[in-house]
This record gives structure tokens, C-alpha cells and sequence, in this order.
């Protein structure tokens, strides 16, 4: 392909990624360095018959003079990154001096907002994602291998919860964990325990959490790999199931090494998505038990005080580290790339 012909094919693309990615981001990153003004205030004397006496009052022509003068706020550098509610350097640095052992130093860093977002946030997204994987894979085996006639409704039924929107198979489940729910009724039982809530357990909520997010999220690496069984070589499936091959030798040695390639796009998206997490929480109102980098977003621009600085800090950290998550992978294909 000529170099004028790519460059033609390609500038759409390029002209969006700058538009919705790259300028939005360079935003973020601005506003992140960048705090409210402060309120100017003024002194003001009162006097009376009784004599005078001074108060304080806010000058709203001059605090409103400053916001229009830099509607960004009063550049502050990196200090919202190191404030108490995002990496809370002064705070970790307390904790380590002070903590008797590993595990006392664990649960101040985890009475740290950030970190309290990071734990379950990264917990959620290393678990979720290869359980999502797992039984993608397994779905999708299991459907190819089913009868023609019956596919179909295995495919419709497989890809429900993935077609259900995100909000509404939440409040579902969240209905159903309910103590007058199916699955809150069965849990009781089963304990013995009529008093007991999923809602009032963090780590049941946790698990639950987890389970919606394998739920409705293993429809995606199902269909891949449903589409990508469909080009497995069948002389190669024959010829080992002639040398005496097992379905589970075959699955090992012929199926997974084929599928390689889409069980690392999977990862890639499964990663990216779990973690932003951020529905599951609001739909479970699980925010007293689970907080997410995506859910701290939402909460600092939520309110009546808008948090807007606090808020971009953490969309960078965020951005950060889905990098980070991603950085493995993206090495090893570029060396598998390399390689070819």
C-alpha cells in the first residue's frame, strides 16, 4: 500500500482517537495540577449604638473575579496526588513507621481511600478476569459440541446476560440476594440463620460482586471462542483422534495453542474492563462495603461540591494503572509478533 493511501485509510481513525482520546486525556491531566480557588475573605465592622465589633464574610466579586481570571483553578502541582485521598504519601509514610508488622500496616493502608479502592478493585479484576476466561472457554466448547439443532437457543440463552443491560442484570441479582430473595432465602437456610444478610457482609458482598461480574461478562470471551473454534484445522483434530488423541489431549495440544491468540484479546478487554469497575457497585449499593477507582470518580464529581481536581487525579491514576495491567500482555505479543 502506498504511504498517500495510508495515511488517507488511516486518518479517520487517527482524527478520532486525537478528538475523544488523547485531547480528553491531556484535559484530565491539566486539571489534575490545578485546585479550587480559595474564597476570598474580607473583614467587615459592625458597629451599633453598643459600639463595633469585626466579622468575616466571603467577597463573592472577588472569588467569582478569580475564577474567571483562570477558570482552572490556582495550579497546585502534584499535590492532590499526594493529598490523604489519593496516594496519601504523609499517611503512608505514618503507617510504616508506626505499624507492628505486615499486617497491622495492611489495614491502616486499607483505611486510606485510595488504597481501599485499589484493594477491591484489583481483587475484582484478577479474579473476574480468568474465571471470565475459564468459562468462556468452557461454554464455548461445550455449545460446538452440542447438536446442530439445538445451538441456536445455546447461543441465545449463553448470550443473554452479555444482551440484558449492565444496570438492569445488576438490580436483578441485587433483588435476588435480597433475605426475601431466592438466593438470600437459600443462603439463610442452608446456614441456619435466618439473620443472616449478604448485604451486611462485606465479604459476601465481595463474592457477589465478583459473581455478577463473571456472569455477565463471560458471554464476550464465549462468543470469541465459539467464533474461533469454528477455524480449528479438522484434518488436525482427525489426525490425532486417529493416533489415539483424547478430547482432553485434543483440547491441550491442537484447541488451546489455536486460540492463544484471542485468549490474549480477551485478557486485554476482560482487564481494561474489570477495572473500571463502577456498575455493580452503584446497583448493589455496596458502596459501605466495596469502593472502586471508577466509583471514587463518580463520588468526587457527585454532590453539591464538585470535586473536580480530586476527580482527574484519580482518572490518571486509573488510566496508570489499567497501563500497568496491560504492559505484560502487550510485551509478550509484541515479542510473539516479533518472533513470526
Amino acid at each position: 500500500m502506498k504511504h498517500k493511501t495510508f495515511l488517507w485509510f488511516v486518518l479517520p481513525s487517527s482524527l478520532a482517537m486525537l478528538l475523544f482520546i488523547f485531547f480528553p486525556l491531556v484535559s484530565i491531566v491539566v486539571q489534575s495540577l490545578h485546585v479550587a480557588h480559595d474564597q476570598v475573605i474580607v473583614s467587615v465592622e459592625n458597629c451599633t449604638l453598643f459600639g463595633c465589633t469585626q466579622s468575616t464574610m466571603i467577597d463573592q466579586e472577588a472569588t467569582e473575579a478569580l475564577r474567571q481570571g483562570a477558570p482552572l483553578g490556582r495550579f497546585a502541582g502534584l499535590t492532590t496526588y499526594l493529598d490523604r485521598g489519593h496516594l496519601a504519601v504523609g499517611e503512608v509514610a505514618q503507617a510504616w513507621n508506626g505499624a507492628q508488622g505486615w499486617r497491622d500496616f495492611g489495614s491502616q493502608m486499607l483505611n486510606l481511600p485510595f488504597y481501599k479502592a485499589m484493594a477491591f478493585t484489583l481483587t475484582f479484576t484478577f479474579i473476574v478476569t480468568p474465571l471470565t476466561i475459564i468459562f468462556g472457554f468452557i461454554i464455548a466448547v461445550a455449545v460446538n459440541s452440542a447438536a446442530k439443532r439445538i445451538r441456536g437457543p445455546l447461543i441465545f440463552f449463553s448470550l443473554l446476560p452479555m444482551i440484558i443491560t449492565p444496570l438492569v442484570g445488576s438490580l436483578i441479582l441485587f433483588w435476588m440476594i435480597d433475605a426475601r430473595g431466592i438466593i438470600g432465602s437459600a443462603l439463610q437456610a442452608l446456614a441456619g440463620n435466618p439473620e443472616l444478610s449478604v448485604k451486611a457482609s462485606t465479604p459476601m458482598m465481595w463474592i457477589m460482586l465478583m459473581v455478577y461480574g463473571v456472569w455477565h461478562t463471560a458471554p464476550f470471551a464465549f462468543i470469541v471462542y465459539y467464533a474461533g473454534l469454528q477455524t480449528v484445522n479438522t484434518d488436525t483434530l482427525e489426525s490425532a483422534m486417529i493416533d489415539g488423541a483424547s478430547r482432553w489431549q485434543r483440547i491441550r495440544y491442537v484447541v488451546l495453542p489455536h486460540l492463544l491468540p484471542l485468549t490474549t484479546f480477551i485478557a486485554l478487554i476482560q482487564l481494561m474492563d474489570n477495572f473500571r469497575v463502577f456498575e455493580p457497585i452503584v446497583s448493589f449499593a455496596a458502596s459501605a462495603h466495596a469502593t472502586s477507582l471508577s466509583w471514587a470518580i463518580y463520588n468526587d464529581l457527585g454532590g453539591e461540591t464538585r470535586q473536580l481536581s480530586s476527580a482527574a487525579a484519580t482518572s490518571v491514576l486509573t488510566v496508570l494503572g489499567v497501563a500497568i495491567l496491560l504492559s505484560p500482555v502487550l510485551v509478550r505479543t509484541w515479542r510473539d509478533f516479533g518472533r513470526r
